[in-house]
């Protein structure tokens, strides 16, 4: 379980386009997440 203060580790996900995007992508930039629920879901 990751804490307040971690470092987050490097993940990788698919994109909205189609490709595969890592964390470890944007090394060195401001990065923010936004993760939403799946349409039609509860919460």
């Amino acid at each position: 379980m990751l804490k307040i203060g971690d470092e987050a580790p490097d993940f990788t996900l698919p994109s909205d386009s189609g490709t595969t995007v890592s964390l470890g992508d944007f090394k060195g930039s401001t990065l923010v997440l936004y993760f939403f629920p799946k349409a039609d879901t509860p919460g």
